[in-house]
């Protein structure tokens, strides 16, 4: 899983990662990014954690902010940050996929 460490990107369940999948279908500010993430993954970021991601995130390049609409402070995944979110699914993939044949299963069904 080299390729997804190396941006940080652990677990499905990590706030980075999460963060990219949801900007992944357009920009959103901290609430709406909460909002989705919650919605598509069950996670509820607090605002330490989520705050905290996107200030790692825009560090590293992988999303940049957007002018301010009123007070909020909207956020676009990067090319980088596509690049990121791809390899880190990809891995997920690879690592699902074994799970899945380890434990029999043949097309998301038990064998």
């Amino acid at each position: 899983m080299a390729s997804t460490t190396a941006h940080g990107l652990r677990r499905a369940n990590d706030p980075p990662l999460l963060i990219l999948m949801s900007l992944a279908t357009g920009p959103k500010h901290g609430h709406a990014l909460a909002k989705d993430i919650e919605d598509f993954a069950g996670v509820t970021l607090g605002p330490g954690a989520l705050y905290g991601a996107i200030t790692r995130l825009e560090e590293r390049g992988l999303i940049e902010p957007l002018g301010a609409q009123d007070r909020r402070r909207p956020y676009r995944i990067t090319t980088s940050g596509t690049a990121a979110l791809a390899a880190a699914v990809a891995d997920l993939r690879r690592i699902a996929d074994v799970g899945s044949a380890r434990l029999g299963f043949a097309g998301g069904q038990l064998a």
